[in-house]
């Protein structure tokens, strides 16, 4: 099945040189890069990349909060509320500071079944639990619980769409010519 996903390389990745590498490992597991850039500081785009949504920010914020937890630590005193929501509005606010802190490298991917396949590619989204091999599992150790304790997301180096909606809807975002 033929699909097309939105891959970004982000600030962590592109200052250390990794993109070439990022590339390559896409390439080699027969994927077509169909449209790729440099952006820089594209706040109107940036602020759009992640939803706004309750349920997204819900979501966000309880993940944070489950973090926090399985640490032993209080998330009102750290973050001042213990609120899924606030604490999600909060990491969507450092998500889309850290989009904006240096170049990003979004790119438009295509192939069979590409979605899964590059969701393989890059690895768990969590660093720290990413398998070896990976792009986030050769290349990065970060971990929630050293995010959340210096208030800024997980750098994960690659941003990758989880589904075939999500994809679509940052293919327009980032790349409109090809909606």
């Amino acid at each position: 099945m033929q699909e097309r996903t939105l891959v970004i390389v982000k600030p962590d990745a592109y200052l250390r040189g990794l993109t070439g590498e990022i590339l390559a490992r896409l390439e080699q597991r027969g994927l077509v890069i169909e449209a790729i850039r440099i952006s820089r500081n594209e706040k109107e785009t940036v602020g759009d990349h992640y939803p706004r949504s309750k349920e997204w920010l819900e979501t966000v914020g309880g993940k944070t909060l489950e973090d926090y937890a399985r640490l032993g630590v209080s998330a009102k005193d750290r973050l001042g509320t213990d609120d899924a929501m606030e604490i999600g509005q909060m990491v969507r606010n450092w998500l889309t500071e850290f989009l904006l802190s240096a170049p990003v490298v979004p790119m438009v991917i295509s192939g069979n079944r590409a979605i899964e396949t590059v969701r393989k590619i890059v690895g768990h989204t969590l660093p720290v639990m990413a398998a070896p091999g990976t792009i986030r599992g050769d290349y990065s150790s970060d971990s929630p619980d050293l995010a959340n304790d210096e208030q800024r997301p997980v750098r994960n180096l690659v941003h990758a769409s989880g589904d075939p909606e999500e994809a679509q809807r940052e293919i327009a975002l980032w790349f409109p010519e090809l909606a």
